[in-house]
């Protein structure tokens, strides 16, 4: 599962020209689920989405996240983001998960941020979407939740 989060001051989504999803400060998360991604991999992300340090503190270190600034989170589904770029000059989505299992998992991922922070809006699966944003910063980090690639966390975390 791979993640494009934005640190942003405002966000919105519309479709056929009506905002179906908007928020405030937070985080603007585009979300592709790859192949090999099952459950495990959207748990992962919705931890890491929610305790990712991108705010800053009293000092301007980013040592805060998006629940310690009672921030929001808009979560858009973006397949494109799986595409194989690595020959010639059109993407490959071989390695991007079929439509099915990408809706099923990304409402996972929803489900699973949902039921730890309610300050969330979604864009819609399959849906030609329009995404605005502010970007503050700009801040803007890839996160990663790869199948095989998993490790346990420490007590610590």
């Amino acid at each position: 599962m791979i993640a494009v989060l934005q640190r942003v001051s405002r966000a919105k989504v519309e479709v056929l020209g009506e905002t179906v999803a908007a928020i405030g400060r937070g985080l603007l998360v585009l979300v592709a689920v790859e192949r090999e991604d099952s459950e495990r991999q959207a748990e992962r992300m919705a931890e890491r989405l929610l305790r990712y340090r991108v705010f800053p503190d009293f000092q301007g270190k980013m040592n805060l996240n998006v629940v310690d600034v009672g921030g929001e989170l808009l979560i858009v589904p973006q397949f494109t983001l799986a595409a194989d770029t690595d020959k010639g000059t059109r993407p490959s989505f071989t390695p991007a998960a079929d439509p099915t299992t990408g809706e099923r998992l990304f409402d996972f991922l929803v489900q699973a941020v949902r039921c730890r922070y309610p300050k969330l809006a979604t864009g819609r699966f399959g849906a030609e979407m329009q995404v605005s944003l502010t970007n503050d910063g700009p801040v803007t980090f890839i996160l990663q939740a790869r199948a095989g690639r998993q490790r346990t966390p420490t007590l610590a975390e």
